[in-house]
């Protein structure tokens, strides 16, 4: 099972060879893909942006630093989590500066066709369907839609005036043999409230399911949706 290949369905045929390899990594194919490289230009909203940025990352939700040239990795480590779902960890780490580093921790997982449920965060408090779709020129696409707040026994809908969407955007780029990405996160009221874009390299290692490290697993796994 591929998360996001499953949700795409025949649609993920038409993906760029590298594309369907790098998001291809599940437990039954047998492997993983860890990526390196570089954000071209990390950027923010507003100042007034800055304390909901530096609020989502306590959790490791969202990154409030700007800047370019900022090296970073992306795991995307293949498992079976505690409640049997096939899950696919999405940890991005910033350096943003002299031995100073911010992380955007995700997990997805499987939600039928069409859909891909994702956690966000270090314990899985928001909740948000993403729907995938292949570009015309082969890249991805992800959208998000609904999001949904878990902790303790409080549960409710997130009311997306109060919070952002997000596109992203992956590619390849065959003369420099580099994936590309582009994430924009914004709010249809208050606009643009940050986001990313760069390139990276990948390897696919053959570490899935119990040899995954746990600095790439959540600190907690919700069960609701």
């Amino acid at each position: 099972m591929s998360i996001v290949l499953d949700a795409l369905g025949s649609d993920a045929d038409r993906l760029h060879p590298e594309l369907q390899r790098r998001f291809g990594a599940s437990t039954t194919a047998g492997y993983s893909c860890l990526g390196r490289g570089t954000m071209d230009r990390m950027w923010h909203g507003p100042a007034w942006t800055l304390p909901f940025l530096h609020l989502g990352a306590w959790r490791n939700i969202l990154v409030p630093e700007a800047g370019h040239d900022i090296p970073f990795t992306i795991e995307n480590y293949a498992y079976v989590d505690a409640l049997g779902r096939e899950s696919l960890s999405v940890v991005r780490t910033f350096e943003v500066g002299p031995g100073r580093r911010r992380r955007f921790d995700a997990t997805l997982v499987a939600d039928g066709p069409g859909r891909v449920l994702d956690y966000l965060g270090t314990h899985q408090h928001l909740a948000v369907d993403l729907e995938p779709a292949v570009l015309p020129d082969g890249g991805l696409q992800i959208l998000s839609r609904g999001q949904r707040f878990h902790e303790g026994p409080v549960s409710f809908r997130f009311p997306l005036a109060l919070s952002g969407t997000a596109v992203l955007r992956e590619g390849y780029d065959d003369a420099r043999g580099r994936f590309t990405i582009s994430v924009a996160v914004s709010n249809d009221r208050f606009g643009p409230l940050a986001g990313y874009d760069g390139t990276f390299t990948c390897e696919y290692p053959t570490v899935v399911g119990d040899a995954v490290p746990a600095s790439a697993r959540p600190l907690r796994e919700e069960p609701r949706r």
